[in-house]
């Protein structure tokens, strides 16, 4: 298995920078032993009564901050916080060089934070002058969204970006990176997913930054995967449970639902309750255990996303579906288009 064997061409045109509104008027392309175009309102008519929808309610921090060493301009993205300390973060700053341990960097004239450590490529520690819900506070009145790198805000994320980049059930604040695959969803689509019979549970998974980080190594199997943390509660894995044992499917909302049921199933496929890190990294050859079907957007190539997509549905029926999107015009990434993936029954595909 090869790197490259998940790369394709897509140009920069492909890309989404602003959603379709409102958000469930977004294209869907069904992707089972053929493709069938259709919209996101025709989701609910895809599932069937006694499925359940497991959903991420993680909610995105406003993590972007913009601040001052002296007379030196600093931007500073803060990716993970740290397990032991909720005044202390991981941010990548830019220009790294600039700091050095023991500096302060001044934020928006009223939050400062220590450098007390530097890492690799802009990597930094910053320890603020407030920790827990104080700080979660201050980084909502002057944070910017942590939009991905492929949206271009010259200017960084306005206005709009605040409210395109959060889905609607955000709950639980954590996040760096959106569950892109549940920004497509409206009151009125949650509302006729009820109507059709689909049970709705949420999980949590705070997103990270490392989503977004490309697999650099010629073997994929060789990518050091990011950890996230994630929550499962009894109530949740016990709904899972008595619907796929009823003879319902799972269904993912996203990628991030998906690794977290996988992460905490057995091998018969049951979902225990969970919270705690996950860095589960799913390639092709692995053996879904409680996902049936997944609702996901079109993801980057040679990414950490695209290959497990390849693995729960196919390497190259994934290339192919991807080549009938771009034919078709489909909008890529967080604020593009979405799919709609039936699993491929298990078959060995490390060899590739």
């Amino acid at each position: 298995m090869h790197t490259d064997d998940f790369d394709f061409d897509l140009p920069k045109s492909f890309v989404a920078q602003r959603p379709i509104k409102p958000r469930d008027a977004a294209r869907l392309l069904a992707v089972g032993e053929g493709f069938q175009d259709l919209g996101v309102r025709d989701l609910p008519q895809l599932l069937q009564p006694g499925d359940v929808a497991v959903f991420n309610d993680t909610r995105v921090i406003p993590t972007r901050l913009w601040g001052t060493r002296g007379q030196a301009r600093i931007e500073a993205t803060l990716h993970k916080p740290d397990p032991e300390r909720d005044d202390t973060w991981h941010a990548f700053a830019r220009p790294g060089k600039r700091l050095r341990v023991g500096d302060t960097v001044t934020f928006a004239e009223t939050l400062n934070a220590a450098v007390i450590d530097k890492l690799e490529g802009g990597e930094v520690v910053l320890r603020f002058d407030r920790g827990g819900h104080d700080l979660l506070q201050m980084l909502e009145q002057i944070g910017g969204m942590p939009l991905p790198p492929y949206i271009d805000r010259r200017d960084g994320p306005d206005s709009t970006d605040y409210q395109d980049y959060q889905t609607v059930f955000a709950n639980t604040p954590g996040a760096v990176a959106a569950p892109t695959a549940g920004l497509h969803f409206t009151d009125q689509l949650l509302a006729n997913l009820d109507a059709r019979g689909v049970q709705r549970v949420t999980v949590t998974l705070h997103v990270g930054a490392g989503t977004f980080l490309p697999v650099k190594t010629d073997d994929p199997r060789q990518h050091a995967m990011h950890a996230e943390f994630g929550e499962i509660t009894p109530a949740t894995a016990e709904a899972i449970n008595q619907a796929r044992t009823a003879g319902g499917r799972a269904v993912a909302i996203g990628t991030t639902a998906l690794r977290l049921m996988e992460t905490a199933a057995d091998d018969s496929g049951t979902v225990h309750p969970f919270r705690d890190e996950s860095d589960i990294f799913i390639l092709p050859g692995y053996r879904f255990k409680a996902t049936d079907l997944l609702f996901t957007n079109f993801h980057l190539p040679r990414s950490t996303l695209f290959m497990l997509a390849c693995a729960f549905a196919g390497r190259r029926r994934m290339l192919s579906a991807y080549e009938h999107a771009k034919q078709q015009g489909y909008r890529f990434f967080s604020y593009g288009d979405a799919s709609l993936l039936q699993r491929l029954p298990d078959i060995d595909e490390t060899t590739i």
